[in-house]
């Protein structure tokens, strides 16, 4: 091959693998990036918020000593009201699987409560009449929380999880007001009533635990939808006092809670 030749086919092979090298250079630059830290577990702090409805409160009945102990037992068919909670936080978030937080909670309630006593209700009574009591109070109630909990899996940005808690809870009780009648099974007393009695409410801070169940979603990076389930247990203390005195059992609350996290990093 002549010279001439030769050199032009050289530099049109030349040519060629350069033309090659920049279509593969562009593909390369066209292919999307890859994200080596997207596996990583992210962690930082979060705030949180809450609201509760407790449909059902699980107590045993309130005890009751009246008279200085002349008269005492339980009221039967104890209920408490006013089913809602409200509460916030802020946490840490550990990695994929583990987090904790520290949450403020509140919620009012009322007690109502009946009993019924063999003694008579006053000296002038007739002999083997009862007394039959009724009695209403609200209270308040603030309690500190230390939770932790651990995020099963995410599916299509759902996550279900579960967790646990330890903290205490200020239960405040007001005013306790008991009314009397006269009860006997002839009714020879007619079903006289008393004036009713006062009582200053106690108050005071109680050990409480709570365990978790739910599923959060994600609405976006930050942001964190929360629904759940949560049973939690306040022990029982001093109700009211002055000459008589009455207890409760503890409160009992199962909740479905609802709330949402926003992570701060």
């Amino acid at each position: 091959m002549k010279p001439a030749r030769l050199f032009a086919a050289t530099v049109l092979a030349f040519a060629a693998v350069a033309g090659s090298a920049r279509a593969e250079d562009k593909d390369l630059i066209d292919a999307p990036e890859v994200d080596i830290t997207a596996g990583e577990p992210k962690a930082g702090l979060y705030l949180r918020a809450d609201l509760g409805y407790a449909p059902w409160t699980g107590d045993d009945d309130a005890s009751y000593r009246f008279n200085d102990g002349v008269n005492s037992g339980d009221f039967d068919d104890s209920r408490f009201g006013k089913p809602l909670s409200g509460g916030a936080g802020i946490g840490y978030q550990f990695n994929d699987l583990f987090r904790a937080d520290l949450t403020g909670e509140f919620f009012e309630g009322t007690f109502e409560g009946s009993g019924r006593s063999a003694q008579p209700c006053s000296g002038a009574a007739p002999a083997g009449t009862g007394c039959a009591y009724d009695g209403k109070a609200d209270f308040r109630a603030y309690g500190l929380m230390a939770n932790g909990y651990v995020d099963l899996l995410n599916v299509s940005g759902f996550t279900p999880y579960v967790g646990a808690g330890i903290g205490a809870t200020h239960v405040a009780w007001g005013t306790f007001t008991a009314s009397a009648s006269c009860v006997d099974g002839s009714g020879a007393c007619g079903g006289a009533t008393f004036a009713d009695e006062r009582y200053a409410g106690e108050d005071g801070w109680r050990f409480t635990y709570a365990l978790m169940a739910g599923v959060s979603y994600s609405v976006s990076d930050r942001v964190k939808l929360d629904i759940g389930y949560r049973f939690s247990d306040i022990a029982g203390g001093a109700m009211f006092s002055g000459g008589s005195s009455g207890e409760d059992a503890g409160l009992r609350r199962h909740e479905f809670r609802a709330g949402v996290r926003v992570s701060l990093w």
